[in-house]
């Protein structure tokens, strides 16, 4: 696993455990970097990805929750929102990642954290924004 995959799950941690913890994601992420536990100090890359998913989290969750046809926010397994969330980051907001590789990490860690149709239901959707993007960003 290269070390921006690394750095993604260690986000998706960071998202998930606040979203599961009902804490702000902010406080959670100033615990992992203060207090990395057993892991090692948590990486900048997934610093950038927490924070960059806050900073735009109102346009993303709007987006997820207008292309996820028929998937409420609330009705998506934590993952899967955790994971959608860093994808769409990634595809509107950080151009220092390609599009397809923003959604094919996003479905690896689809495909080894949650359900069987979780990968399937993230390309879809992270595969939509990428088809908009032009008309998102404008």
């Amino acid at each position: 696993m290269g070390a921006r995959s690394k750095a993604r799950k260690r986000a998706l941690d960071v998202l998930f455990e606040a979203d599961q913890r009902g804490l702000a994601a902010l406080n959670v992420l100033a615990d992992r970097i203060a207090q990395p536990g057993t892991q090692a100090a948590l990486p900048q890359y997934s610093v950038e990805l927490v924070e960059g998913v806050l900073a735009h989290r109102d346009r993303i969750d709007e987006l997820i929750s207008t292309y996820s046809h028929g998937w409420t926010l609330e009705r998506m397994p934590a993952v899967d929102r955790a994971v959608l969330r860093l994808g769409a980051w990634e595809i509107l907001f950080n151009d220092d990642v390609p599009d397809a590789v923003a959604v094919d990490e996003a479905v690896e860690l689809a495909r080894a954290l949650s359900t069987d149709e979780s990968p399937t239901f993230v390309n879809g959707l992270l595969g939509r924004l990428v088809e908009l993007k032009p008309t998102l960003l404008g």
